[in-house]
């Protein structure tokens, strides 16, 4: 029997793939918002789902990993959408939105934690445990996206350029780099002397792999319903 995570996971990613290619596709003027809108949304949910770990059941592998898992695959299908359709400087520009976003999310939270709570709400150390946010923790997470997305961007764009039909190619590379490289530098800033690292980077790293190969016919079916005609095309690379 699929468990129902997997129902969830291809309901939802169906959904958003096919409503991102009709709007960049018939929409050209909104496209670029709506993606960095999907992206920044995608981003504030990892942040939260972050904190639940769960235990994942491969049969040969058996692991634990944050259950955001689920989610950063969109992350990085997100920035591959808009870099196909829009190039690596809009790309860019939609990292930046999305970094500042998940900036303004955290100094609300912040800000609501520093207000006394009603006698009468009885989930404040539940809240705490959620939203206590670790500066040590959260510098980590905005410093490895950064990084990793923009890694994620330049490696996309330079092999759309120099392979433009290997659209599996630069798409399943960018994925694996982003998702390695965020894994390596989260885990190892987050944690570093205060929790066992290879356990948590090599459970990521699988998870996140797995997830996020799963997720390219997905991609296929975006760049089959946008065709050729990029609203943004760079410039190809000297010859």
């Amino acid at each position: 029997m699929i468990p129902i995570v997997w129902i969830y996971w291809v309901v939802s990613l169906t959904l958003v793939t096919l409503a991102s290619a009709y709007i960049v596709k018939n929409h050209e003027d909104v496209g670029f918002a709506a993606l960095t809108a999907f992206y920044s949304l995608y981003l504030a949910a990892s942040q939260i789902l972050a904190s639940r770990i769960i235990y994942f059941d491969i049969g040969i592998y058996k692991f634990t990993a944050p259950s955001a898992v689920f989610i950063y695959p969109f992350i990085a299908q997100a920035i591959d959408m808009i870099n196909e359709a829009y190039g690596r400087k809009k790309a860019q520009l939609s990292i930046l939105i999305a970094f500042l976003t998940q900036v303004l999310l955290i100094t609300f939270i912040l800000m609501v934690n520093t207000l006394k709570p009603a006698p009468f709400f009885k989930f404040e150390a539940a809240w705490k445990s959620l939203f206590g946010l670790s500066i040590r923790i959260t510098a980590a997470s905005w410093l490895s996206f950064l990084i990793c997305q923009n890694v994620d961007a330049h490696i996309f764009s330079f092999l759309k350029r120099k392979y433009e039909k290997q659209v599996i190619l630069r798409s399943v590379t960018s994925d694996i780099l982003d998702l390695t490289l965020d894994s390596v530098i989260f885990v190892t800033l987050a944690f570093y002397g205060v929790m066992p690292l290879l356990p948590l980077i090599i459970g990521q790293i699988v998870s996140k792999n797995i997830i996020g190969f799963i997720d390219t016919p997905w991609f296929l079916l975006y760049k089959k319903i946008i065709g050729r005609g990029y609203v943004f095309t760079e410039a190809p690379a000297p010859q």
